[in-house]
């Protein structure tokens, strides 16, 4: 007798004789159902439960009752209420079945680590349990051979490519597993690992190299948890604070390309052990890894020269994705480990710009949409899915801390929240690593250490609003004698705090104005190509750009006007492009399309480039109205300075 079996929620369906396992079932018809053991009932990825239809009402009797297989499971492993193991759940009556998002090998993963809501799962990378034909002297085949002829009769996988590592464990895992093992096979192509018996352990880590940071993220390939991030600050700052000064550095000694590769590769291999030792895994259960940076970080990492990235016309050695064994790289995972990295634009607009597109998915809308990652070297994305532009802009370190009178990274002790009081002009400010703000009981001066991004921003843009500052960037005591504003040399400085001594000075803003303006330039640029005044909605990613209140960012002038509930912080969107490229095929296939389809704007050759520059060094901006910000914000009037009076008189 035949059984009518719906699948949901693909809606496939078939009829099978009775007696048929609902793993067979599926894969007759395609239905994506998650197994590692190939139906044996040990690693329990193929729970399924049974649903319901009109005609076919939710019954557990049109399953067959549990056997031995789910039983030992449940010894090992309890199920959850309702779930039935679908290589052991027989079909009994037409029957539907829901395979849960956790069964499925491509599903939707929520995330509530690492600044986003869902990721894609598909792995590269799979493990696949068999059992091998042991050796004898009237067969004298290999025992590759005989794990091959395993796989493709068990997993369907013919000409697979292997990797050499695993040829010097192989006979020793076949031997310790009893002649069962568990092998990665990555791409349904390359065997890239084997252990003995059954394993049901593989990761991945998704690296996002910056210029002054570099972050990791330790997931699992299956089901695409965050089991740990760390973070570091890049070591090649000792070489130069910004990419020009590394490039000049390679340029200027013969061992410069060798010693800052050395360097970045010794962090990306610590990060693995942070990692590890974090989630309490091994460095060998890593099989797969992702990269993502801006052009000279990328180059570096994979000890390729950047010094064409150095001069126009700006060429990369590649802008393709490119796969290399991480034992290359000099990085400690398993030895058929990858590395994966995505896809570069074009020079200065990098893998790191195609991991903020494959996160935020400007192409996959109609809405104009405008991606800033903020960074020493900001790089710019603007479309929809009709066209999409890009650009880099040399914004420099000023945004991260550095070239700041009390600048420092964002650590504990720095501040990240100013607020001034437009009457008195006394601030309050809030520090990393304390609760509460500066004029609050308890609060602890002794551990202010200076002022990061964020918190230099603020200040700015708050002592603007509040008059200190004029449109032009200069520092002024506009009521006179106040203890806040201080004679600075032939201008002012304004004291943020008094112990320890923490101030705004002339040049700090003035270092704020230059990069800002360098943001807002490349920003205006993409709009004059694309031939719009206005944009959609704006997105600040970036380990900066999330921390940057969009209002105060505006309120500078360092992005375009734009309704402000329209304009949000993207988070690290390059890091979790990367950790999308890592977790799945499908979207290594999107980026790679999409990147060689970004038509690139080169700054450093467009003659209104410098003309929008000069028309944002201007607080605000010189000409541009911003209508927008001024619904919520009370915008002081533009007040020229006494020296520009003179000189018109």
């Amino acid at each position: 007798m035949t059984r009518q079996v719906v699948f949901s929620p693909s809606g496939r369906r078939g009829s099978f004789a009775q007696g048929t396992t609902v793993l067979d079932a599926a894969r007759a018809l395609g239905v994506d159902l998650d197994s590692v053991c190939g139906g044996r009932g040990i690693c329990g990825r193929c729970q399924v439960m049974i649903g319901s239809r009109p005609g076919i009402e939710a019954r557990p009797d049109r399953l067959s009752e549990p056997g031995p297989t789910e039983t030992d499971y449940q010894a090992r492993r309890p199920l959850a209420p309702g779930h039935r193991l679908g290589c052991a759940a027989e079909i009994v009556e037409d029957v539907v079945i829901d395979v849960p998002p956790e069964s499925q090998v491509h599903r939707q993963v929520v995330r509530k680590r690492a600044g986003v809501s869902a990721l894609p799962v598909d792995p590269v990378v799979r493990l696949h349990y068999v059992d091998v034909a042991e050796p004898d002297l009237a067969s004298p085949t290999g025992d590759l051979e005989r794990l091959l002829a395993a796989l493709e009769k068990e997993w369907g996988l013919e000409g697979l490519l292997v990797d050499p590592p695993v040829l010097s464990g192989l006979q020793s895992a076949l031997r310790q597993g009893d002649w069962t093992v568990t092998a990665a096979v990555r791409h349904q192509r390359d065997l890239v690992g084997i252990w003995p018996g059954f394993r049901d352990v593989a990761l991945g880590v998704a690296f996002d190299v910056g210029s002054t940071t570099i972050a990791g993220h330790l997931c699992d390939l299956t089901s695409g948890e965050v089991l740990a991030t760390s973070g570091m600050m890049n070591p090649q700052i000792g070489f130069g604070e910004d990419l020009m000064s590394r490039v000049s550095y390679v340029m200027m000694n013969d061992d410069g390309a060798e010693r800052l590769t050395g360097v970045v590769r010794g962090a990306l291999d610590g990060l693995i052990g942070e990692l590890a030792a974090e989630a309490g895994v091994a460095r060998e259960d890593i099989l797969e890894l992702s990269l993502v940076g801006n052009p000279i970080m990328h180059h570096l990492a994979l000890g390729l020269d950047p010094r064409e990235l150095g001069t126009a016309p700006f060429a990369l050695v590649t802008t393709s994705a490119l796969d290399t064994r991480a034992r290359d790289l000099g990085m400690r995972a398993h030895p058929g480990a990858t590395v994966y990295s995505l896809p570069s634009i074009a020079g200065h607009v990098g893998a790191d710009a195609c991991g903020v597109v494959l996160s935020e998915g400007p192409h996959r809308g109609a809405a104009l949409q405008l991606l800033v990652d903020v960074g020493t070297n900001a790089e710019l994305v603007l479309g929809n899915r009709e066209r999409l532009l890009a650009a880099s802009s040399p914004t420099g370190p000023a945004f991260e801390g550095a070239q700041i009178s009390s600048g420092q990274r964002a650590a504990p002790g720095a501040i990240e929240r100013v607020r001034v009081d437009r009457s008195t002009l006394e601030p309050r400010f809030s520090v990393i690593g304390q609760e509460g703000w500066s004029n609050d009981v308890g609060f602890d001066f002794g551990a202010v250490t200076g002022i990061c991004g964020s918190g230099i921003i603020e200040a700015i843009a708050e002592l603007f609003l509040a008059g200190v500052i004029d449109g032009d960037g200069v520092i002024r005591d506009p009521a006179g004698g106040s203890p806040w504003v201080v004679p600075s040399e032939r201008t002012f400085s304004y004291v943020l705090s008094v112990e320890p001594r923490v101030e705004i000075t002339q040049n700090d803003v003035r270092a704020v104005q230059l990069a800002k303006a360098a943001l807002h330039a490349g920003a205006r640029l993409l709009m004059d190509h694309y031939g719009v005044e206005h944009v959609d909605e704006i997105r600040l990613a970036g380990a900066f750009g999330s921390h940057i209140d969009p209002r105060y960012a505006m309120v500078l002038g360092m992005i375009p006007d734009c309704d402000l509930e329209h304009v949000s912080a993207a988070g690290n969107a390059a890091g979790v492009g990367a950790m999308m490229a890592l977790l799945s095929a499908e979207a290594r296939n999107e980026i790679e399309d999409v990147a060689g389809r970004i038509e690139k704007v080169e700054t450093a050759i467009e003659p209104r480039f410098q003309e929008h520059f000069v028309a944002a060094l201007a607080i605000p901006h010189k000409t541009e109205p911003y209508p927008e910000l001024s619904k919520v914000v009370d915008m002081p009037a533009r007040v020229e300075t006494g020296q520009r009076r003179r000189r018109r008189g």
